[in-house]
């Protein structure tokens, strides 16, 4: 799928219920696309089985649903995809691109975890696939908020997993894989992502695949400087009064309080926030909070960059 409309996404993996962090990727997704009149896509990364929690993904889809958020298109659910991601490996495997791996953690202790070759001591029943990545594979790409990138993913990452020991397909493999069926060419994300980044775009390389731009937004993050998702900070969002949180959210994301203001219905505050968004104006360093869900009470306490 291609277009040459903006073409953003939300991915959120069903761990738990949207936290504040979350629901500001989702707000500055769904911002820049619709600012470029684009389209929005969502997926459920539920592609990691023992991850998963009962209920989570139908209770993040009425949260995005209560915030206005609206998506174009079927939703993607990526437990369904495994022919997708197969065809993908299969691919990979004949072109030289990816091998069986009969490695464990052990044997990659002595370097790290960072695997280069495979130096198993005996043969698994159940090995990976890897990711073969030679020496030299430097990846240079511009992020839209953060600049200039590389990474030398031989020196720094290694050969990376494609389908894991248990059988599970690993994230790298099936968001190359659903990006590019979705027609996603701008892909905006948390910035504890910049790092997975430059293995997507070897991946799509290697499978003629188009690289959407990057933008990696700022983390928030609890009084101790923990991301938000990995604190006892991170309650649920509060739904129920979705006009101030969107407030709050338009704030962290470095936008004019002014432009929303005299604004008390959700749709008309999300129709003027898309025209006026700047993209410019993103923060690029993380942000504080203090501890409690993203709720009229925290409304008073105003964020503080790191």
């Amino acid at each position: 799928m291609t277009s040459n409309l903006p073409c953003g996404r939300f991915a959120p993996s069903p761990t738990g219920l949207l936290h504040p962090g979350s629901l500001l990727a989702a707000f500055g997704s769904w911002l820049l696309a619709r600012h470029h009149g684009g389209l929005w896509r969502l997926r459920i990364e539920d592609v990691d089985p023992p991850r998963t929690v009962a209920g989570a993904a139908q209770a993040q889809l009425q949260t995005l649903a209560a915030f206005g958020l609206a998506h174009d298109g079927p939703v993607i659910w990526q437990s369904a995809r495994g022919d997708a991601y197969q065809t993908a490996l299969d691919r990979l495997l004949a072109d030289g691109h990816a091998f069986v791996c009969h490695c464990s953690r052990s044997d990659l202790a002595a370097n790290g975890g960072i695997h280069h070759h495979c130096v198993a001591r005996q043969p698994r029943a159940d090995p990976a696939v890897r990711f073969r990545v030679p020496a030299g594979s430097v990846v240079h790409f511009e992020d839209g908020l953060r600049g200039r990138q590389q990474q030398d993913v031989h020196a720094e990452v290694g050969d990376f997993v494609l389908r894991r020991a248990d059988g599970c397909w690993a994230y790298q493999l099936a968001v190359v894989v659903d990006d590019a069926a979705q027609g996603v060419n701008e892909v905006v994300r948390g910035a504890d992502l910049l790092d997975s980044t430059a293995r997507q775009i070897l991946l799509q390389q290697a499978l003629d695949l188009p690289t959407p731009r990057y933008w990696h937004l700022p983390l928030l993050l609890d009084a101790p400087g923990h991301k938000l998702s990995k604190s006892l900070a991170a309650l649920p969002v509060e739904a129920r009064e979705p006009v101030p949180v969107l407030r709050r959210l338009w704030e962290l994301l470095g936008q004019l309080s002014t432009a929303l203001e005299g604004i008390d219905e959700r749709d008309a505050l999300l129709a003027t926030a898309q025209r006026s968004f700047d993209p410019g104006l993103l923060p690029r360093a993380d942000i504080l909070l203090p501890a409690g869900a993203l709720s009229a009470p925290m409304l008073q306490n105003p964020p503080s960059p790191t």
